[in-house]
């Protein structure tokens, strides 16, 4: 594989534009009058930047890059207060522990290494035989998982000592773009060129769930739900699909689509905390803001000048952010999506409103939740994670 972008680089989409005039560093601006959505640029790498993330509750940021850099962001400031520069080629994916004490970074110079993020000193290197694509920590941080573009394999490590736990060779027939393991730290998810989707066991050391058939082209990025549920997967096919993994729906029901979101390939994709809201990023651009509970494509943000590579959203959901290509992070404010013209227009087409519960609870689950009230059919008084267990199509 060359070194494209991390998620894969889609069929030719024709030569970038040239950059556009954009506010200083630090400063907000509104995305167009009357959007409401203000954002802020933050430059620091001076190459496509291929990973990012909210962490330290949501006042910092981590991102890397092709520039063979990861750094860490002041929210508030706007700019890198810290820099890990050990790699030698473009990094592909970073990832941090829950405790966002150490980071882990994967690399085309076919290495994936382990930092402290209190000092900033290189805690151990993995050697892998192929440029490596994809890394990730379980949500328990104790192991690390990366994919291989060498006999497309996955490795697993223990994340302090750095020791070969799990070695499958040939676990794609094509290049590994995305792995990265589920809520509960017992499987491993990974998406590949192959247009597959794949779940391999911990304790059993096996594969336990092959999808073949979800996408009609490669498959670029995939996400859980925090109660581990659900899986979304992002394709070149324009697409995502959400898949009810933890009950195996997805073997007798087809699984939820969202369509129309992105012109193009979409490259990644990622839930809120809650999953009411998945937010996508696409090589047309733009970023997409899908609202689960409703059932639609809330919004689109556009202003990034290259493929947008990657996306992030804050446990609070106020805020969004993007990496691209461009070489650029966006950090979107959306506290007042709700309050743009396009999303209340498209709320009162579809004739729908949040409500409380009456019981405050969902029928099924017995949760607290806000459920959808629509206009022209019953009340909706499931919570979201029940209501996704029920097939339809989402659209924007």
């Amino acid at each position: 594989m060359a070194a494209g972008s991390s998620r894969g680089d889609p069929p030719a989409l024709g030569p970038p534009p040239e950059p556009k005039p954009s506010p200083a560093e630090g400063r907000w601006g509104d995305r167009e009058p009357t959007a409401q959505i203000q954002f802020k640029i933050l430059r620091g790498h001076s190459d496509t930047v291929s990973s990012c993330h909210f962490c330290f509750e949501d006042t910092k940021i981590l991102s890397c890059s092709y520039d063979r850099t990861a750094k860490l962001w002041d929210v508030e400031k706007g700019f890198p207060i810290q820099v890990f520069e050990e790699h030698t080629a473009p990094i592909s994916e970073c990832n941090l522990t829950p405790d966002d004490r150490r980071l882990v970074t994967s690399s085309y110079d076919n290495t994936v290494k382990a930092w402290d993020m209190e000092t900033g000193k290189m805690l151990w290197t993995a050697e892998h035989e192929g440029i490596v694509t994809s890394c990730n920590i379980s949500c328990d941080g104790r192991y690390v998982v990366s994919g291989s573009d060498k006999e497309n394999t996955i490795y697993v490590f223990d994340a302090v000592s750095a020791t070969v736990v799990a070695h499958i060779q040939g676990h794609h027939k094509s290049t590994i773009t995305r792995c990265c393991f589920d809520p509960d730290n017992r499987r491993v998810t990974s998406v590949s060129y192959d247009k597959t989707i794949k779940l391999w066991d911990m304790i059993t050391r096996s594969t336990s769930i092959t999808i073949n058939e979800g996408h009609s082209n490669a498959i670029s990025d995939c996400c859980f739900t925090s109660d581990g549920r659900y899986l979304c997967t992002a394709s070149w096919d324009k697409s995502l699909k959400i898949w009810d993994i933890k009950t195996g729906e997805f073997q007798c029901r087809e699984p939820i689509s969202l369509n129309q979101g992105h012109e193009g390939s979409v490259s990644s994709c990622l839930f809120s905390q809650d999953a009411s809201l998945l937010v996508s990023g696409g090589y047309d651009k733009t970023i997409a803001i899908w609202d689960t509970e409703a059932g639609y494509k809330k919004l689109s943000l556009k202003g990034h000048w290259d493929w947008v590579t990657d996306v992030a959203i804050s446990k609070n959901k106020k805020w969004i952010l993007s990496a691209s290509k461009d070489s650029t992070l966006r950090l979107w404010n959306i506290e007042k999506m709700d309050h743009v013209p396009s999303v209340t227009d498209n709320r009162k087409a579809r004739g729908s409103k949040i409500a409380q519960s009456d019981n405050g609870q969902c029928e099924e689950c017995e949760k607290p939740f806000l459920y959808l009230e629509c206009s022209d059919s019953e009340v909706v008084s499931k919570c979201v994670f029940c209501r996704l267990s029920s097939p339809h199509i989402i659209e924007a």
